[in-house]
């Protein structure tokens, strides 16, 4: 059966799928990135992890991988497919998809874990129906992805969607990234989590717990759960009246706090409109398969044609 391979690197593990067609996750696997151990072991794992697929896809599945999409985090060039830099990983100008094109022997695509996860969620997921999206991941940092006609946009220099630096504070918390008062210094759910940590006294708190604080009425949580959505608001109305998007989709772990999250969201976007024009804004709908989706359409592009016919590599 004709399938591609579908590879997501993370700061400490992969996720992997076998990839149909029309979409099927044919074969799901995961593994740890073994970043304690050094970038080159890192490098190692992703190729393994790469070759190992394509085993699995010859013995169970009847033929090789015919294109294969890696994504992983940090600063992409995904023209040159070279994974430039990535401080979770600790790897510099590791040229990615060369070395796993040779292992292969098939075409490879190198992208964007956060641009890539928009690309599914806007062809797949909840931006489908919309020609222009903003996709924003809600994690560890705050990124985004311009979607623009089930396409992303990466950028002259792979930077585009780096929504987490808008700043929204001036003058406010140091960022690791060299400026002050960064949105995701605010935003973020672990800006969120350190938060309520040091609120309720207990370190191991997260922003799930605040969230469901929130909900019993904790005015701690509350005010710290507040902070956070104007903070978030205030960098959103910024990307709005840049790139007027026609929906705004919001992903991440934070997002998963459902309404509690998305209520105050739209209240407060709304309050500092304008002459801009409100979009939808909804939650991610492709949770954690996102990446896995994205990287094997990224697989798929490399084998059709403008005319949108499948070619042979």
């Amino acid at each position: 059966m004709r399938h591609v391979i579908a590879l997501d690197v993370g700061g400490t593990g992969m996720k992997a799928a076998l990839v149909g067609a029309d979409g099927t996750l044919l074969h799901r696997a995961r593994r740890g990135t073994g970043r304690e151990h050094g970038p080159r072991a890192v490098v190692a794992g992703v190729r393994d992890f790469a070759a190992a697929l394509r085993a699995h896809g010859v013995e169970h599945l009847g033929e090789p991988a015919a294109a294969a999409g890696v994504v992983v985090p940090g600063i992409v060039d995904e023209a040159r497919g070279t994974a430039v830099y990535a401080a979770n990983l600790g790897w510099h100008d590791v040229p990615l998809r060369e070395l796993i094109r040779a292992d292969l022997g098939v075409p490879v695509a190198l992208g964007h874990d956060v641009r890539t996860g928009g690309l599914a969620e806007g062809r797949l997921g909840a931006g489908r129906d919309a020609d222009r999206f903003l996709f924003v991941a809600l994690g560890t940092g705050i990124a985004g992805a311009i979607g623009l006609d089930g396409r992303v946009e990466a950028g002259a220099h792979g930077l585009a969607g780096e929504i987490g630096h808008i700043v929204v504070r001036p003058d406010g918390t140091p960022c690791p990234c060299g400026q002050r008062g960064c949105l995701e210094r605010y935003a973020s759910a672990a800006a969120v989590s350190q938060a309520w940590a040091a609120a309720c006294g207990n370190p191991e708190a997260d922003a799930a717990d605040c969230a469901k604080a929130v909900t019993s009425g904790d005015p701690s949580a509350v005010g710290i759960w507040q902070d956070a959505v104007d903070a978030l608001a205030d960098g959103l109305v910024t990307a709005l009246t840049l790139l007027d998007p026609r929906t705004l989709v919001i992903g991440g772990g934070l997002a998963e706090a459902g309404e509690t999250l998305f209520t105050p969201l739209r209240d407060a976007v709304r309050r500092r409109l304008t002459f801009q024009k409100a979009p939808d804004i909804v939650p991610a709908a492709l949770g954690d398969t996102a990446g896995c989706l994205g990287a094997g359409l990224l697989a798929w592009d490399l084998l059709t044609t403008t005319d949108g016919t499948e070619v042979t590599p």
